[in-house]
C-alpha cells in the first residue's frame, strides 16, 4: 500500500512515465542554460592615458588603449574590475 492510500500504478504505466527519449534532457537543458546565461558586461575607462587591467579571475588581460575605450569583460571578472577607480560600467 503506498503512502497516500491509493493502490500503486501498474508496472507498464510506471515505466512509461519516467521514459526518456535520448537528447531530450540535454536539449531541454541546453536551451534553458542559453537563454538563462547572462551576457558579459561592458566597462568604460575614463582614466586620461591608456590602462592594461589583468581579470583576478579568469587572468584575462585587458587593454584599454585610450580614455573612452570600452571592452566587454568576462562576467566573473567584472565586479573586481568595478574596484579599479578609472572603469566604470557602460553600455555596448
Amino acid at each position: 500500500m503506498s503512502c497516500c492510500g491509493r493502490s500503486p500504478m501498474p508496472s507498464q504505466a510506471r515505466s512509461g512515465v519516467f521514459h526518456n527519449t535520448p537528447g531530450t534532457p540535454g536539449s531541454l537543458a541546453s536551451s534553458a542554460q542559453a537563454s538563462a546565461a547572462p551576457t558579459d558586461p561592458w566597462m568604460q575607462y575614463v582614466g586620461g592615458t591608456a590602462l592594461t587591467v589583468t581579470g583576478p579571475v579568469t587572468g584575462r588581460v585587458y587593454r584599454f588603449a585610450a580614455p573612452g575605450a570600452r571592452l566587454s569583460v568576462n562576467r566573473h571578472d567584472a565586479a573586481s574590475l568595478l574596484y579599479v577607480p578609472s572603469l566604470k560600467p557602460s553600455q555596448a
